[in-house]
C-alpha cells in the first residue's frame, strides 16, 4: 500500500468525501487496495457506515464482494456488523452475495443475528434481487408482450423488499404508487408466478412463496377498494384499522390475514402447518394474532426490544411520537395518527385512564421496592454492629480473663498457706576497741 493511499483509508474512515474524491485522482491508486488486514477502503466504509463514502467509492469501480480480508469478511458483512439497513440495503443493491460465509461458515444474516443486529437481518432475509425482478420486464419465446411494465418495475422491487408486512404499510406505500393499483392484475400475476417458481424450484422457500402470495392478495384487495372508491384507497385502509365495539381489536383485519393463510395454494408447506398449528386454537382478539404470527413466520423471531412501540397505524417499530391524550399508542407521524384517530378516539380516554392506573401502580411498587431495601440496609447494618459489638465484647472477656489471671497467680504466690522462709542474718559481733 503507497502512502497516498494510507492518506485514501484515513480519509474514508473519517468519512471525508471530497478528500476521497480527490485522492481517486490520483495516479497509482487503486479503489480495492488493501491494508495489513486485507480490507478494501469500501469495507472500512461499510463497517463505519459512511454511506456517501461507498456510494462515491462503488461509483469508482469498487468490487462489492472483494474476498481478501483474512476472516473472510466481506462488505455485507461489515455493513450488516454496522447496524445500519441503509448501509446493509446500499451493499444488496450494489450486488453483495447474500450467501457468502467467512472462515467459520457464518453468513452476513447469521453475524448480524448473532451481534444484536435485527433489523439488519430482516433487510438480507427479505432481499430480493433486482435482475430476478427484472427478468419480467422483457418478453420471452413467444410473448408479444412483457409481462410487467418495465415503468412499474423500480416500485414493485421496493414492494417486495419491504420487511414491514403490516397490511396498512402495505397500502400506504401503493396508495403513493396508483400505478400498481392502476395496473394491479399483471402485478398480481407475477407475485404468483414468484410465488410458484419458489415452492417448484429444486430449493423449495416456502418463507418467499408465503411473502409473495401474501402481497399478492393485499395488491388485489386494495386495487378492487381503489376501483370501487373512485382512486381513494382511505376507505380500504380505514377497514383494515377499524376496531371492534369493546376493545378496538382490528377484527377485519385479522380475519383478513387468515383468510390469506388459508387461501396459500401449496398446503404441503411446513411453514403454513406451523402457522395454522399456532392459530388454530386462537379465538379472534387474543394473542397470537395472525398477523404477529404470519410476520414471526417470514421475518424471523423479532427481539423483545424491538416490540415497545410500533406505530398503532402501520406498525412500524421504534415509532417516537405519542398520542397527547392518553399517551399509550405510539405512531410513526401526524399522517398515521390522523389514519387512526376515527377509531382511536372511541377509547383514548379508556386508554388515557389505564395508562395512569398503570403509572401509579407502577410508582407505588418503586417506592416499596425502595422501602424494602432501605429495611434490608439498616438490617445489614444492624447485623454489623452487633458484630462489630460482639468482636469488642469478646475481645474485652479476653483482657478481663487474662488480667484475673494474672491476679490469681500473683495471689497464689501470696497467699498464707504457702510458708515464707525468713532471712536470718548473721548477728553482728561487738569487738573491744582497743585501748592499749
Amino acid at each position: 500500500m503507497t502512502e497516498t493511499e494510507r492518506k485514501l483509508l484515513d480519509a474514508v474512515n473519517n468519512g471525508n468525501v471530497d478528500v476521497v474524491k480527490e485522492l481517486l485522482k490520483e495516479p497509482g491508486v487503486h479503489v480495492d487496495c488493501l491494508d495489513d488486514q486485507g480490507m478494501t477502503p469500501l469495507q472500512h466504509a461499510a463497517f463505519r457506515a459512511k454511506k456517501e463514502v461507498c456510494e462515491l467509492l462503488l461509483a469508482h469501480g469498487a468490487d462489492v464482494n472483494s474476498n481478501y480480508h483474512k476472516d473472510r469478511y466481506s462488505c455485507l458483512m461489515f455493513a450488516a456488523l454496522s447496524g445500519s439497513k441503509e448501509m446493509t440495503r446500499l451493499m444488496l443493491d450494489s450486488g453483495a452475495k447474500i450467501d457468502h460465509v467467512n472462515n467459520v461458515g457464518r453468513t452476513a444474516s447469521q453475524m448480524a443475528a448473532f451481534v444484536g443486529q435485527h433489523n439488519v437481518v430482516f433487510v438480507i432475509n427479505n432481499f430480493f434481487p433486482k435482475e430476478d425482478l427484472y427478468y419480467y420486464t422483457v418478453p420471452t419465446g413467444l410473448e408479444t408482450e412483457a409481462r410487467l411494465p418495465s415503468e412499474l418495475a423500480p416500485a414493485m422491487l421496493k414492494f417486495i423488499n419491504m420487511s414491514n408486512l403490516h397490511p396498512v404499510k402495505l397500502s400506504l406505500y401503493l396508495n403513493e404508487h396508483p400505478g400498481m393499483l392502476k395496473c394491479w392484475y399483471k402485478v398480481v400475476k407475477v407475485l404468483e408466478l414468484l410465488c410458484q417458481n419458489s415452492m417448484r424450484s429444486k430449493d423449495t422457500n416456502d418463507i418467499l412463496a408465503m411473502k409473495m402470495h401474501y402481497f399478492s392478495v393485499v395488491v388485489k384487495r386494495a386495487a378492487q377498494s381503489y376501483q370501487e372508491e373512485n382512486d381513494n384507497l382511505n376507505p380500504w385502509i380505514k377497514k383494515l384499522l377499524n376496531g371492534r365495539h369493546g376493545d378496538g381489536f382490528p377484527e377485519f383485519m385479522e380475519r383478513f390475514i387468515r383468510q390469506v393463510l388459508k387461501e396459500f395454494p401449496f398446503s404441503e408447506s411446513t411453514l403454513l402447518h406451523t402457522m395454522v398449528k399456532l392459530l388454530a386454537d386462537v379465538t379472534i382478539g387474543h394473542e397470537p394474532t395472525a398477523f404477529s404470527t404470519m410476520a414471526q413466520g417470514i421475518n424471523g423471531q423479532r427481539s423483545a426490544f424491538e416490540d415497545n412501540s410500533p406505530c398503532g397505524t402501520c406498525g412500524e417499530f421504534c415509532a417516537e411520537k405519542k398520542c397527547s391524550a392518553c399517551k399509550s399508542v405510539s405512531y410513526c407521524n401526524q399522517v398515521c395518527q390522523k389514519l387512526h384517530w376515527f377509531t382511536h378516539k372511541k377509547f383514548c380516554k379508556l386508554l388515557g385512564e389505564e395508562m395512569k392506573r398503570m403509572e401509579e401502580l407502577r410508582i407505588q411498587r418503586e417506592k416499596e421496592e425502595l422501602a424494602r431495601q432501605e429495611q434490608e440496609d439498616k438490617e445489614l447494618e444492624e447485623e454489623d454492629w452487633y458484630e462489630s459489638e460482639g468482636e469488642e465484647d469478646k475481645e474485652n472477656k479476653k483482657v478481663v480473663n487474662g488480667e484475673k489471671s494474672s491476679e490469681n497467680k500473683g495471689n497464689q504466690l501470696k497467699s498464707p498457706d504457702t510458708p515464707v522462709k525468713e532471712n536470718k542474718e548473721p548477728a553482728e559481733t561487738k569487738t573491744e576497741p582497743d585501748t592499749s
